[in-house]
């Protein structure tokens, strides 16, 4: 009798063990939750912003744009963080003296290296980070003037038009809005060429005016020859107006402002 007990117990003993090791396992406490943090800041960024191709706007791909009327290359663009970064000289060409009213079209935008010609552009980079919108406006300053002593010293009634805008960007931001048509007003009167309200035009923003064409043009010795325009930057001469056979230039100012305007 005393020994059937002692295994009884034994038997219970064992049971014991085996309910409160699996009860262990079942029920062991995790390692719990820990949470940590992920930051980072930006600040407005003053350094320049070099030209981009205006059909391929990444300023991680600069290009090297040629000015035909400097050969010593085209000014560098305003310091950031709301900057001018480029904006062609327009070239356009040589051309007979005539007595009819003539439009004449400007030379496509050419580059040093292998990058292809493109239209005509202007480019703008908002690194301020503040979304607070931003305006660019160009005047004509005074109408064309010959480089020379000359009789006919200005080309009376001669206008630019920029027409066709397409403005481009890497930037996923919202627009900016680009006018058009903009008839530049030689007597110094500026005129708006893209506006970004509140909330738009951050990044880095190429606006350029029509396409390239390929034309046919008549040289010097009356020879035909090819030329890449861009006929949606023009300049309208009358023929009323008469002309020396010199150079006649003139020049724009262009202005970014940080306050956006209404248009």
């Amino acid at each position: 009798m005393k020994k059937k007990q002692m295994i009884t117990t034994a038997a219970a003993t064992v049971l014991a063990f085996t309910t409160l090791s699996g009860a262990a396992v079942v029920h062991a406490a995790d390692g719990g939750e820990y949470t940590s943090n992920g930051a980072v800041k930006f600040i407005p960024n003053t350094d320049p912003t070099p030209p981009v191709n205006p059909t391929d706007p990444d300023p991680g791909k600069p290009v090297d744009p040629i000015d035909p009327t400097d050969p010593d290359g085209p000014n560098p663009g305003t310091d950031g963080p709301l900057s001018i970064d480029y904006a062609s000289s327009l070239d356009f060409g040589l051309n007979k003296i005539s007595n009819k009213d003539e439009t004449y079209f400007a030379r496509a935008q050419a580059y040093n290296g292998t990058t292809p010609k493109t239209a005509n552009y202007v480019q703008v980079s908002d690194n301020r980070g503040n979304n607070g919108g931003w305006v660019l406006k160009v005047k004509q300053n005074g109408q064309f003037k010959a480089e020379t002593i000359t009789l006919n010293a200005t080309l009376t009634g001669a206008a630019i038009t920029l027409d066709n805008p397409t403005v481009a960007s890497n930037s996923s931001a919202v627009a900016p809005v680009a006018e058009k048509p903009i008839t530049l007003n030689p007597n110094g009167n500026e005129s708006i060429v893209l506006s970004a309200v509140k909330d738009s035009g951050a990044g880095t923003w190429a606006n350029r005016w029509g396409a390239v064409e390929t034309v046919t043009e008549k040289d010097a010795d009356g020879n035909d020859v090819q030329a890449d325009v861009t006929k949606d930057v023009s300049l309208f001469v009358p023929g009323s107006t008469p002309k020396d056979a010199v150079n006649y230039t003139t020049t724009l100012t262009w202005n970014l402002s940080d306050i956006p305007e209404n248009v």
